[in-house]
Order: C-alpha cells, then sequence, then structure tokens
C-alpha cells in the first residue's frame, strides 16, 4: 500500500517538513557526485556502523565523534533513488499533519530524536555487523507512529496494488497499523541473518514506538477536519 494524500485540512505551511527533505535531497545529490569507492567511503563515515559500538566497548580506542556524530549524519545519507524517493515521499505526506500538531521546533527535535532512537534500535539488533545503517526512515517511522496517535480514525488516501492498481480511502489507524506490523514481521525474520543487511526494519520498529510514545500528551491539543 502506498499513502498518496492524508485527508486533513491543514493549519500551518510545513516549513520544517520541506527543509527536511530539501537537506535530504542536498546530501543525495552530493553523493551523485561520487565514485564508486569514494561513495562507499562516504557511507561508510556518516552512516552509522553497529561494529564501531561493539569495538568501543571491548576497549578499542575510537574517537568520541565517530561514535556520536553518525547517529544523526546517517538520517540524511540515502542508498538510491528509490531509497530516498521512497522516504521522502513518506514524509511529505505525514510530515506537515505531525509538524502541524507540535508546532516547528518541537517537530525537528522530535524527528531527530526519533531518527537518534531508530539508529540505537537498529544497533542493537544487528551488533557487530559492519554494514552501514543510512537513510531517514527510522525518523519518518517516528512521524507516523505521531500520525497515527494524533489521528487515528482520519481517512489516508491509498494506492493499492493487488492484481488491478485502485485507491481507497482508508483510516490512519489501518493503513499505519497494517504497515508497522508489516514492519515488525520482518524484523523478526531477520533476526536469522542479523549481519546481512538489507532494510533496517529494527530501526523502523524502533523510530515508530519513539514517536507514538513522545506524541501521547500533543493528542488533547489537537484538532483535526477532514478536507
Amino acid at each position: 500500500m502506498i499513502p498518496l494524500k492524508v485527508l486533513l485540512g491543514r493549519n500551518g505551511f510545513p516549513a520544517i517538513t520541506i527543509l527536511l527533505i530539501a537537506s535530504n535531497f542536498a546530501v543525495f545529490f552530493h553523493e551523485l557526485s561520487l565514485g564508486p569507492h569514494t561513495l562507499a567511503a562516504f557511507f561508510f563515515h556518516y552512516g552509522l556502523v553497529p561494529a564501531r559500538y561493539a569495538l568501543a566497548l571491548a576497549g578499542h580506542r575510537i574517537a568520541l565523534e565517530r561514535l556520536v556524530a553518525p547517529a544523526f549524519t546517517s538520517m540524511f545519507v540515502h542508498g538510491g533513488w528509490l531509497h530516498i524517493l521512497g522516504n521522502m515521499w513518506f514524509l511529505w505526506v505525514f510530515g506537515g499533519a505531525v509538524e502541524d500538531a507540535l508546532g516547528p521546533m518541537d517537530y525537528l527535535g522530535f524527528y531527530l530524536l526519533c531518527g537518534l532512537a531508530a539508529g540505537i534500535t537498529q544497533t542493537f539488533f544487528s551488533w557487530g555487523s559492519s554494514i552501514p545503517t543510512i537513510g531517514a526512515s527510522g525518523a519518518i517511522s517516528g512521524v507516523m507512529g505521531a500520525y497515527l496517535v494524533l489521528y487515528p480514525r482520519s481517512k489516508v488516501l491509498t494506492l493499492v496494488p493487488f492484481f488491478f492498481i485502485f485507491f481507497v480511502r482508508l483510516q490512519a489507524i489501518f493503513m499505519i497499523g497494517y504497515w508497522f506490523l508489516i514492519q515488525f514481521a520482518s524484523g523478526v525474520a531477520s533476526l536469522a541473518a542479523p549481519q546481512a543487511g538489507g532494510t533496517a526494519f529494527w530501526a523502523h520498529v524502533g523510530g515508530f514506538l519513539l514517536g507514538a510514545i513522545v506524541a501521547v500528551p500533543a493528542r488533547r491539543r489537537v484538532a483535526w477536519y477532514p478536507s
């Protein structure tokens, strides 16, 4: 299922959401200018590499900035066109409504916090892996978790490819809830080969859960109206 639009009226302009999307594309366009070997080094330098933390805890000397900075820089690095377009589309669909609810600066802090939680969760479940975790999907999962808590019965216009392509209006609790169950089930399945790489499903789970929890206090002051 692919969300196309949330059927909500917006009160404000989604400036932070647009800024985040622009920042991600700026980094991605820089990546396109790099050669294959330089790009691989770029991923390893700015991505979140679980092995670094395992080595640090084992007593190896690793510069503090090599442990802290990638927890944030990894959120702005993507592995290809499909990766960034998919992530930025989901951010665009759900981000504006959450930004409305939280306010611009709180939303920015919330986004980064969810990305940090996502990285920590993925690192735990892929402990010792030398494969960099990259992408904004963990932070965006937090945005989706917040959206589900804030607007559970709002409608999401959704594209469903099932033999034929058709469009349905699904309540967020069903559309996002189904998405989360897929991420969780895929994360459990990935435990059989934690070093194999691929989609960071546990980052999605960690980001989503934190986003949902953090959004609970804001739910009382949110009013939504169908667009």
